[in-house]
């Protein structure tokens, strides 16, 4: 049992990863000898070299074209994209060619290719630096979409996306990057593809993934102080969702919160909350509430914090759903 940071913990991994399998490559702007604007990556470089951690040009669709290839030819490459919304440059590739390449192929041309995003806000950055796109990649088919949320997941997670045959958006909350925890080394690490319950409740199931688990594991510290007890249950895996954990937990709780930081309108929360009304609609006590970011673009770094979900708006949520 260790103690280490989220960020550390990828790097772990991907050295892992790349020590097991010398066809994992990382490539992307700055991540050999700089190790990343966030050192996720560094002294990757130093003990792999160059042509396996390969610092590219500033072209985030030249990065992913080039994954594109790379995994046509037996390849299990890393992409790096520097920022959340820096990504769209790469959008195309991700869309018309990563995602279809396999189904076009008739199953031919696996494409094990993982697309790592630091996503979402709260490092007081500039525009284009707080984003949070998770719902248009979770809504392109032949994708599968994850967000760790602490250091082991992100330990164990970034090796089995890799391991992956399918491309993997693999989405780090970067404000939680120098956050700590305990990480075994030799524990069986959860399936990718599933969700887990981080904190056991009765009164109200929360659901949350990436950076906003922590929030709402705070959250429900605050509210047992008062007597409500709430469940939290950590998503992780966003395309596809695991959802069968979700259900037990409403079928005995009756009331729903989701909370992420992307904007509300449109995003995994309005999905999450039509499946728990087909599956759970008998058993729910209020309806689902959803807690996000505001209908807006993301605002200047020095309102931030009136943007995001905290505590306390993630605790009127409850209350509301404990006042039907």
């Amino acid at each position: 049992m260790s103690t280490i940071t989220l960020a550390k913990a990828l790097n772990d991994g991907l050295r892992a990863s790349m020590e097991g399998d010398a066809k994992v490559v990382v490539m992307g702007e700055d991540v050999g000898k700089l190790g990343g604007v966030f050192r996720v990556t560094d002294g990757l470089q130093k003990d792999f070299g160059e042509d396996r951690v390969i610092d590219t040009p500033l072209s985030e669709s030249g990065i992913v074209g080039t994954a594109v290839g790379l995994a046509m030819r037996d390849y299990r490459p890393v992409c790096e994209i520097q920022f959340d919304g820096f990504v769209y440059p790469a959008y195309d590739q991700i869309v018309s060619q990563v995602a279809k390449l396999h189904f076009r192929s008739g199953g031919r041309l696996p494409m094990p290719i993982v697309i790592r995003i630091p996503f979402g806000g709260g490092i007081g950055a500039v525009e284009h630096h707080s984003e949070s796109p998770e719902a248009q990649f979770a809504h392109t088919a032949g994708l599968k979409v994850v967000a760790c949320s602490n250091a082991a997941d992100a330990y164990w997670m970034i090796q089995q996306a890799i391991a992956c045959d399918d491309p993997v958006v693999f989405l780090e909350p970067k404000r939680r990057y120098w956050e700590k925890a305990n990480l075994d080394r030799e524990a069986a690490p959860a399936p990718l593809l599933s969700s887990k319950v981080v904190r056991d409740g009765t009164d109200v199931t929360v659901l949350a993934y990436g950076p906003m688990v922590k929030t709402c594991l705070e959250s429900a510290i605050a509210a047992a102080e008062g007597g409500t007890s709430i469940e939290v249950i950590d998503l992780r895996t966003l395309s596809p969702l695991d959802l069968e954990p979700v259900y037990a937990s409403v079928r005995r709780t009756g009331r729903v919160v989701v909370v992420h930081e992307a904007v509300v309108n449109l995003g995994i929360g309005a999905e999450v909350a039509a499946r728990i009304t087909e599956q759970c609609f008998y058993a729910l006590e209020a309806p689902v509430l959803r807690v996000g970011g505001f209908d807006t673009p993301y605002p200047p770094s020095r309102i931030e914090e009136e943007y995001l979900p905290d505590l306390d708006r993630v605790l009127d949520a409850v209350d509301r759903s404990l006042a039907y």
